[in-house]
């Protein structure tokens, strides 16, 4: 999951620049770890101890209050008696790549993401977008090539992967929609030769910068078999030691080499 962690501390700081290209600093002063990676590490929380997500949610909302959450998220996080909001946006998808790495089917994959996006995301799109992040996970995680996740997903959810990152490009605007988003994150992954190229696909499309680098890097880490040191250590020097601690009790449990 440090994957998507790094994906989102990376693509922070280009958030609604517009940058179209690839050769950007990779981390800069404004290098930071938003809401993506506070809910990632509350779903790695909640899988580690088998707690309820939405608890494990709200506890990180409410401890971590300025990550950058939207609207209708942080009045959810300070109200407990608050249900799921019918949410179709990529929030659910940023926050799921613990459970592709923690399931054991691809049934109990779709399943358990369902779950982790229920307690916000009950639209179909958003559950959709959870689910295709999570299985791409999965599928990489045990070891399936390019064109058997491509055929996987887009046979489950209809997603139009045939595109590349230079066809998205010049016409893509920051669309915070899952259905608007997922794709065009599973694509920079697979026009990628490295888990750093999948990022900078991602944030080189000038949309949700961070949220999209977060889907594309959970999906290359787990495909090219980790994050490179060097930028493991940048985004490790931008987190509280609390997040560290989950993020190394899930590498163990779960066999992450990043």
């Amino acid at each position: 999951m440090l994957g998507a962690i790094a994906g989102d501390v990376i693509g922070s700081a280009w958030e609604a620049k517009g940058e179209k290209r690839v050769d950007f600093a990779l981390f800069t002063k404004f290098s930071r770890f938003t809401d993506d990676t506070v809910m990632t590490v509350a779903v790695a929380h909640a899988l580690l101890d088998e707690r309820d997500y939405a608890e494990a949610m709200r506890e990180y909302g409410l401890r971590y209050p300025f990550a950058g959450y939207g609207m209708h998220f942080s009045r959810w996080v300070c109200d407990p008696n608050m249900g799921p909001y019918g949410s179709y946006g990529n929030g659910a998808a940023m926050r799921v790549s613990p459970v592709g790495h923690a399931a054991h089917s691809i049934e109990g994959v779709l399943d358990e993401a369902a779950r982790s996006a229920a307690p916000t995301h009950s639209h179909p799109e958003g559950i959709k977008g959870a689910q295709a992040i999570a299985l791409a996970v999965f599928l990489a995680r045990h070891a399936a090539d390019k064109e058997e996740m491509r055929r996987e997903i887009v046979s489950r959810f209809n997603y139009d992967l045939s595109r590349t990152v230079e066809d998205i490009r010049p016409r893509y605007l920051p669309d915070i929609t899952a259905a608007g988003s997922v794709p065009e994150s599973i694509i920079s992954f697979l026009d990628a030769d490295s888990y750093e190229a999948a990022v900078r696909n991602a944030v080189s499309l000038g949309g949700d910068t961070d949220t999209m680098a977060c889907m594309a890097g959970a999906i290359a880490e787990a495909y090219f078999g980790g994050v490179p040191e060097p930028i493991v250590r940048e985004v490790e020097n931008r987190l509280p030691p609390e997040f560290q601690r989950v993020i190394e009790r899930f590498a163990e449990r779960y066999g992450i080499n990043s």
